[in-house]
């Protein structure tokens, strides 16, 4: 019986290793329509008798103006060019910080990994997933794929997944267009898109933007993500 469960164990993981690294090459060339955390949020508001209508409009990395992608870097994970999907500095700072409330310290990698592949939570499984997933999109995606599909999955808004979508609702204008004073405020609402508004900003989003856009300007600009 022991042999017979180690052989299925081991015919288990070589299909998911399989099937995962597989899953993940098809998506280092297709658009990435929908993730699990859409569909979460989708059935968040079909029991919540609210509009489940998710907007989402995928726009290939040329298509985004380069202000987006440097904001969210100088907003999320300033280290994402360097890196190779953990940034253990952040880690270490977040996990001896002394602060009432523990601050996060995933890089976008990691934010992509657990957003396209698997679901929210906080078990030790997913966030071992998570890390397999990142390692994994580092190998064979690469920093430009896995910052496009950042750009075109995360949450921006309640329903609204992506810089084009965003900018359209909130801006009435393609990603593309976008200057660096709206792109910084798009990133300045991601810790909390639902808490946080685009459209009508707090005073800490207002705040924030304008942080943003000084780190965008000490990072060198748009050339600080010209090679990745």
């Amino acid at each position: 019986m022991l042999r017979l469960l180690s052989f299925v164990a081991l015919r288990i993981f070589i299909l998911f290793f399989g099937i995962s690294i597989v899953w993940v090459v098809i998506l280092k060339f297709l658009p990435v329509w929908f993730t699990p955390y859409m569909l979460s949020c989708k059935i968040d508001a079909f029991k919540a008798d609210e509009d489940t209508e998710i907007h989402h409009d995928w726009e290939p990395y040329e298509n985004i103006s380069k202000e987006v992608a440097l904001a969210v870097v100088a907003s999320e994970d300033q280290n994402f060019p360097n890196h190779w999907g953990f940034d253990f500095n952040e880690i270490y700072d977040a996990m001896t910080e002394d602060r009432k409330r523990a601050r996060g310290a995933s890089t976008i990698s990691q934010q992509v990994a657990k957003n396209v592949f698997l679901w929210h939570g906080r078990s030790f499984i997913r966030k071992g997933l998570e890390a397999y997933f990142t390692v994994l999109i580092e190998i064979v995606w690469g920093k430009q794929r896995i910052l496009e599909v950042y750009l075109n999955v995360a949450e921006m808004g309640k329903m609204t997944f992506g810089v084009e979508a965003a900018s359209l609702r909130y801006y009435n204008k393609s990603a593309k267009n976008l200057g660096r004073a709206e792109a910084a405020r798009i990133a300045a609402v991601l810790p909390n898109p639902i808490r946080f508004s685009i459209k009508n900003p707090s005073a800490y989003v207002v705040k924030r933007t304008g942080q943003i856009s000084r780190q965008m300007r000490a990072l060198g600009g748009q050339k600080y993500i010209a090679d990745l």
